[in-house]
């Protein structure tokens, strides 16, 4: 007998399915049932590493946090990382598979549906009921062939599905309804509902726009659900949203630029949240404020590529005055790697064999290499004494005499590396911030106090986020819908 489960697909790109997804999760265990989340395909450069030792999306690792159960690489059995505007490396149950152009995966991207449905089968074994997201939209019907990430899957599954239209950005009643359009029949047929996401306003105004959909595309709706407005405080997955965080009103000034392969910005999230932070991202074509008291290099998924955009857009000019200014800097990850003096990549992994000239700023080479370590790590932080807990997800290693002043301890292995003065600073850990007591210790070496409790911040949210999906669905109904998976077996 299968396991009830139901699939969130959406009418396009970021109409909120992640959102949708880990507050129905949340909704759901609190009922009691056992809750597993599923995403058969992604894109994205934040990624989490699992208890296994693997990488998913951020957004499957939330999930996990609203289902209140351990992310496993089977959330996310097929990650797909941008590499460059045509490429990406290829993640496969939570190993690189490699890299591969777009127009090469497209060609082999149904191969892999036995990972999908092998993560798939055992996430069900486990589970009372699973929530699948989709991936993009169902009417990307020029990519329908081979598809793993809607349709495809939901149809080697038999898994019903509900289609998420998005109404902030407008059209929604065509993207409803042109999706019913190009769908085949069978497909059509696992459409059991919509809902309407990102709702501003007085709902009552769109009563005529539900009775049209569901005129018009036979599905009935689940409701229509406000915007919600602390979306913002849970970790985000897509770069899209950096542009939408607003400047804090904090006095401690943290300058973060976005680099185009930008990875695992999630690191940021916590000093966002902090009262005495104002954290800064600045996009390409701006420069670096001259007033910064820090400036942090976020991780890279491409960090020769992004060396070069940092300089293009006159960055490491203005980081170059920043530290004559006597300011402070902090590498994460791909960050770490380019302050260094050279970074090689003998084996071509990022592009053309070779090697290019770093920033300078500490003295330390890095050499790129074929092996990827990804691995949850819980450090001592050997400036504060202070616990870390993070993660390592990188190729490379680097080695230098600024690695004698290694930043933590893990396990009696020293990472990371500092400046005889300290100012500049280096790691390959990510979520640094993510822990209190380290968080704390840092924000005091700049003389600012911090009392935010993130993790429970975050719990916080997901509850909200809940309860704010039981104000404005029919949670009993998208149960039922899971429950119709059984039935039809």
């Amino acid at each position: 007998m299968p396991t009830p489960a139901v699939m969130v697909q959406g009418t396009g790109s970021n109409v909120g399915k992640s959102t949708l997804v880990a507050g129905l999760a949340r909704a759901m265990v609190r009922r009691g049932l056992t809750v597993m989340p599923f995403k058969p395909q992604n894109m994205s450069n934040n990624a989490a590493v699992t208890v296994d030792g693997g990488e998913i999306g951020r957004a499957q690792a939330v999930q996990a946090m609203a289902a209140r159960v351990d992310p496993t690489v089977h959330m996310n059995p097929v990650l797909l990382k941008p590499e460059t505007d045509t490429g990406a490396q290829v993640i496969v149950q939570g190993k690189r598979f490699g890299s591969l152009h777009a127009i090469d995966y497209g060609t082999r991207k149904a191969t892999l549906m036995g990972a999908v449905l092998d993560s798939f089968g055992r996430l069900e074994a486990a589970a009372d009921v699973v929530i699948v997201e989709g991936a993009g939209s169902p009417a990307e019907i020029n990519l329908r062939a081979g598809d793993i990430a809607n349709m495809g899957f939901a149809l080697a599954a038999r898994v019903p599905v509900i289609l998420a239209g998005d109404i902030d950005r407008g059209g929604v009643i065509a993207s409803l309804v042109g999706t019913h359009a190009v769908l085949e029949p069978d497909e059509r047929a696992l459409i059991r509902a919509f809902l309407v996401n990102k709702f501003r306003g007085e709902v009552r105004l769109f009563d005529g726009g539900v009775v049209e959909i569901e005129r018009r595309t036979g599905w009935p709706s689940l409701g229509i659900v406000p915007w919600f407005a602390d979306a913002h405080r849970l970790p985000a997955e897509d770069a899209l949203d950096l542009d939408r965080r607003g400047e804090g009103a904090g006095r401690l000034k943290v300058v973060v630029p976005i680099i185009a392969r930008i990875a695992n910005f999630d690191d940021l999230d916590p000093l966002g949240q902090e009262p005495e932070v104002d954290l800064r991202l600045i996009p390409p074509g701006e420069p670096l404020p001259g007033d910064a008291d820090l400036v942090i290099l976020p991780g890279s998924k491409s960090t020769i590529g992004d060396l070069a955009f940092l300089r293009a857009q006159g960055w490491d000019v203005d980081l170059a005055a920043h530290v004559r200014r006597g300011g402070r800097v902090l590498g994460l990850c791909g960050g770490y790697q380019m302050l260094g003096r050279s970074i090689a990549d003998p084996v071509g992994i990022e592009g053309p064999a070779g090697s290019v000239a770093g920033l300078g700023l500490l003295d330390v080479d890095t050499v790129l290499t074929p092996d990827k370590i990804t691995a949850p790590i819980s450090a001592l932080h050997l400036d504060s004494g202070e616990r870390v807990e993070g993660y390592e997800i990188h190729l490379g290693r680097t080695e230098g005499p600024d690695c004698a002043r290694a930043l933590l301890d893990i396990d009696g292995r020293r990472d990371g590396a500092a400046s005889m003065d300290r100012r500049i600073q280096g790691t390959y850990v990510h979520g640094l911030f993510g822990s209190d007591a380290f968080r704390r210790a840092f924000l005091a070496g700049f003389g600012r106090a911090s009392r935010l409790r993130y993790a429970a911040a975050v719990d916080a949210t997901l509850d909200a986020l809940a309860d704010h999906c039981e104000r404005h669905l029919d949670v009993p109904r998208i149960i039922a819908v899971a429950r119709q998976r059984t039935a039809a077996a």
